[in-house]
């Protein structure tokens, strides 16, 4: 069994072609998808968080908003880029969010991607200190960010406070009991996954990684998996962790579908550079009828190992058609793998 959800990037785009064209549209859509893929007994709702970018950027509001008009769905993002936070106020934003939606959140995290401009986080008012990296800063802000949201009191009451105080010292207020378990990071690398493991957070692997055995994308990223998993239990953490992977995965099983998708072919892994020095792997798309389709999944290992499955969603294609695509993966594919 699997957890499978939807991942939006939240594009918009001006263009006639598109049916989102501003971000009223992207921020209202989200919102009506997320109830559709409730209705249709899918299990998750993430949106992907980029600045400077005609994207959606600020997450809070957003799954605030998904919080309160759902009931069951899990609420998520994929990820936060931790480089332009401060993590204080986050704590506050997403200990607000998550008691909206009644503790669905399950909020995704990282020190960031490639970037609309240079160094956009010193745009936030943040430098990284002396001697480290932007990505050491941004995992700096993520290990302040969980220690926050343990709950512990740090801050020293004032003596003469404008209200009555509890007694001893003071957190961020609201704090959300359980949502420090609920708190994921998007590992690029196998390194990483392990980092990420020893400090008690789950796992979101995305359609790309680190190229660093030049395997095949979903055996590259299986094998981090493994490595996550089992830094996890030499931890010696007590909890089950969780471990999503993403995929742009569609079932041709309408016209529409085929006009979109059919001429995509299987698909292909492809190789890039996210930085002028890190090769990547950037996993392929799936895009076949039913059974076709059903096959080439059975030999995803990484899909395989994983017990939440984000399916990407063509955002500016609209709310009925996104939700169909959800809805036909749902229906013609999952039952047949032992997803549902």
């Amino acid at each position: 069994m699997k957890k499978i959800g939807f991942l939006s990037f939240g594009h918009w785009t001006p263009s006639s072609q598109s049916q989102a064209r501003s971000a009223s549209d992207v921020l209202l859509q989200s919102i009506d998808l997320a109830v559709a893929v409730e209705q249709l007994g899918a299990d998750g709702a993430y949106f992907r968080v980029h600045h400077f970018a005609r994207q959606l950027a600020s997450p809070f509001p957003l799954l605030a908003a998904v919080g309160a008009r759902t009931s069951r769905i899990e609420i998520g993002t994929a990820v936060i880029d931790m480089r332009y936070e401060n993590p204080l106020y986050m704590a506050e934003d997403a200990g607000a969010a998550d008691l909206i939606a009644g503790g669905r959140l399950q909020l995704g995290i990282s020190r960031g991607s490639p970037e609309q401009v240079i160094d956009g986080w010193r745009y936030f008012g943040y430098q990284p200190a002396e001697g480290e990296s932007d990505a050491d800063m941004g995992r700096r802000h993520a290990d302040v960010f969980l220690d926050v949201l343990r709950g512990q009191g740090f801050a020293q009451p004032s003596p003469r406070p404008m209200f009555p105080n509890p007694p001893g010292l003071l957190r961020p207020e609201p704090h959300s009991e359980g949502l420090r378990d609920r708190i994921w990071w998007g590992a690029g690398s196998d390194a990483t996954a392990v980092w990420a493991a020893k400090r008690g957070m789950n796992l979101q692997s995305s359609t790309l990684k680190s190229d660093e055995t030049g395997e095949p994308f979903h055996i590259q990223q299986a094998k981090q998996i493994r490595a996550y998993r089992a830094a996890w239990k030499k931890a010696g953490h007590t909890r089950e962790p969780r471990v999503s992977v993403s995929r742009s995965i569609f079932a041709l099983v309408d016209d529409r579908d085929r006009a979109y998708f059919g001429h995509s072919g299987e698909g292909e892994d492809q190789i890039g550079f996210i930085d002028p020095t890190t090769r990547a792997i950037f996993g392929r798309s799936y895009a076949a009828e039913p059974d076709v389709l059903i096959e080439q999944l059975r030999g995803d290992e990484a899909i395989a190992e994983a017990d939440t499955l984000l399916l990407t969603i063509p955002n500016q294609l609209g709310v009925d058609y996104c939700a169909h695509a959800v809805e036909a993966i749902l229906t013609h594919v999952a039952p047949a793998l032992g997803w549902r």
